[in-house]
């Protein structure tokens, strides 16, 4: 009786450290973008050095559980581009993207915090969901009509 409890403790242990090991494995390695909504007048797009006016909530990849949300506080969430004030998967995610524009985003760990984290909110080597928002775009300079 002990000794099946043992094998039975073992074999849980066992699938538990297999189970942690393909999740990290299946980690994304590359950024995604899937343009989840673009509107029908589309002429001018985000490059560098335009101020964007940004809505987005931010999930863990793993469990999806969110970490922050600027719709939370009911007001956008400045950025310009190529100034390197955010991630770098918002730098890439960003790019190319007309006011009204809707995105998910999903981020390695490489492209996002990696092995520092952020704080207790983001463990490190996290791969990252945003869905994002483009709600105004500011233009800087001369932008080529599509």
């Amino acid at each position: 009786m002990f000794f099946t409890r043992v094998i039975a403790c073992v074999s849980m242990l066992m699938l538990a450290v297999g189970a942690s090991a393909e999740e990290a494995a299946a980690q994304p390695t590359e950024l995604k973008i899937d343009r989840t909504f673009v509107p029908e007048d589309c002429t001018v797009t985000s490059q560098k050095g335009d101020k964007l006016h940004m809505h987005y909530t931010g999930k863990l990849w793993t469990n999806g559980n969110k970490f922050d949300s600027s719709l939370d506080r009911g007001r956008t969430f400045p950025v310009t581009l190529g100034a390197y004030q955010v991630i770098s998967g918002w730098e890439e995610g960003l790019k190319g993207m007309c006011q009204g524009e809707k995105r998910t985003l999903t981020i390695p760990s490489t492209m996002a915090y990696g092995s520092r984290g952020f704080g207790s909110v983001i463990p490190a080597h996290s791969a990252l969901v945003f869905d994002v928002e483009l709600v105004q775009l500011e233009s800087q300079g001369s932008h080529q009509e599509l």
